[in-house]
């Protein structure tokens, strides 16, 4: 099984340990970043990149639990500049991405 799928401002990843799916969902520019990180399901994964159009993908990572966001604009934030949602997903996801990392 692919482990890891990506587009233009999003990835996606299995961890293959644990069996869990994460995606993350980033915007960079300008004006600063902005970056979203879910928990996904396996069906919401077996689905990204199967669209013609990546705000597509996105508008499906949106639909999953949100583990962590980060929002750091020239316009500000309306609430803190990063909060942890779910800190054991927020965590399995990072190991996730340095296991894949590592395998490559």
């Amino acid at each position: 099984m692919k482990t890891e799928k990506h587009g233009n401002n999003w990835s996606a990843f299995y961890a293959a340990d644990s069996g869990r799916y994460f995606a993350e969902i980033m915007y960079t520019s300008r004006e600063g970043r902005e970056q979203y990180n879910y928990e996904i399901t396996q069906d919401i994964y077996d689905r990204l990149g199967t669209f013609k159009d990546d705000i597509e993908n996105e508008r499906l990572i949106k639909t999953a639990k949100i583990t962590y966001s980060f929002e750091n604009t020239m316009y500000g934030t309306l609430g803190p500049e990063s909060t942890v949602w779910d800190e054991e997903a927020n965590e399995e996801m990072k190991k996730s991405v340095q296991n894949n990392n590592k395998n490559k």
